[in-house]
């Protein structure tokens, strides 16, 4: 009884280990690329009673036990770039100076979630430069409005509002000018983005991308193609540029994802995660299903002053926060090391965007 209970839960992880590794897009495949902490655990777990179980004959065991071994090697190489065992991929930043600094609070408010105080002292302990809301309709927004009106030092009075009941409302709350300042739908015409030149205290200015595509499941999409075609186009523009560039949001993807590698590695953009831990923003109410939902992706130019999980306000969500230093003179040892993308992901790029016959140009390029 008990080796053949094995031997099925060792073919049941090693489904949900492999299927990942293909291309196909429905969201039952593409959900696997979430847990993979969770499956390294359990990877670990089998192992240990591979070779603890008694009644396997010793042949079955070392296939077994190595079955789950290579399972946990292959999980933990993914996870692993997002623990302190690594190298950080973005510097340190270095003496550099305050007014170039720029600090930004990301929150999935969860539409339902009607807990704004909690929020809104989140913003005004931590004094982000820019606040961006998803999932904020119009009640979020007649509550988050009371930040314009805060003394002239400390108000965000440049905003981007976008109040939608659909679960894909979205604002942007900044003390920071905005110019060239655009609400977009990529891919979808209920999925908006906003896009905007964010002006430094110093006068330098940075191109911003605020994301927060449709995930596939059961009850949104049934495929990744909506999400993985936003992404790859969005990376794929601000590859082409030489500004300083910040891109975040939900993007209803996991950090180590095939997908998010792939927009890694088509723009050229850091994640300061790499080296200091994964941050797993959701969900904010079931510790042990946590992974790192909500984004933050800088170019060269920048270094990491701060990167923090905030406590729970009542969504599904932990805020993310975030503050860089524009330092592009600073030497960085790092940046060599990101991902580069080849032939094979730019042929699976160009088919991504194709099947939702969007493109790169589509892409509103504040600051050109």
């Amino acid at each position: 009884m008990i080796p053949t209970l094995l031997g099925v839960l060792t073919l049941l992880m090693a489904a949900f280990t492999l299927l990942p590794l293909t291309r196909l897009r429905h969201w039952s495949v593409r959900i696997m690329d979430f847990p993979r902490l969770q499956l390294a655990v359990l990877w670990a777990a089998l192992l240990v009673a591979d070779l603890l179980v008694g009644e396997l004959s010793t042949g079955l065991q070392l296939t077994l036990a190595f079955i789950a071994l290579a399972g946990l090697i292959y999980q933990a190489q993914w996870i692993i770039p997002y623990t302190r065992l690594a190298r950080c991929e973005s510097g340190v930043a270095q003496h550099s100076d305050p007014a170039r600094h720029v600090r930004l609070l990301t929150a999935n408010v969860l539409t339902s979630n009607h807990d704004s105080d909690a929020l809104l002292a989140i913003v005004r302990r931590e004094q982000p430069d820019v606040l961006v809301t998803l999932e904020s309709d119009g009640w979020w927004e007649s509550r988050l409005d009371v930040l314009e009106g805060d003394e002239p030092e400390h108000g965000y009075r440049h905003t981007l509002k976008c109040p939608l009941d659909n679960l894909y409302g979205m604002h942007v709350y900044s003390r920071l000018p905005l110019h060239d300042a655009s609400i977009d739908y990529l891919v979808e015409d209920d999925v908006p983005s906003m896009h905007a030149h964010l002006e430094l205290k110093s006068g330098d200015r940075i191109r911003a991308h605020f994301l927060h595509p449709a995930p596939p499941s059961p009850t949104e999409n049934e495929e990744s193609s909506e999400r993985d075609a936003e992404l790859v186009i969005v990376a794929k523009s601000v590859a082409e540029s030489e500004q300083p560039i910040i891109v975040t949001g939900d993007l209803n993807d996991v950090a180590w994802s095939r997908t998010t590698r792939l927009f890694r590695k088509l723009s050229g953009l850091l994640d300061p995660r790499v080296g200091r831990g994964m941050f797993n923003t959701f969900h904010a109410s079931i510790p042990l299903l946590r992974w790192p939902l909500d984004h933050l992706f800088h170019s060269r130019h920048f270094s990491v002053v701060r990167v923090a999980r905030m406590e729970a306000f009542g969504s599904d969500h932990f805020p993310l926060l975030t503050e860089l230093a524009l330092t592009p003179n600073q030497k960085t040892n790092h940046v060599d090391e990101r991902p580069e993308p080849d032939a094979e992901d730019h042929a699976e790029a160009r088919e991504t965007a194709e099947d939702e016959d969007v493109s790169h140009q589509d892409v509103p390029t504040p600051g050109r």
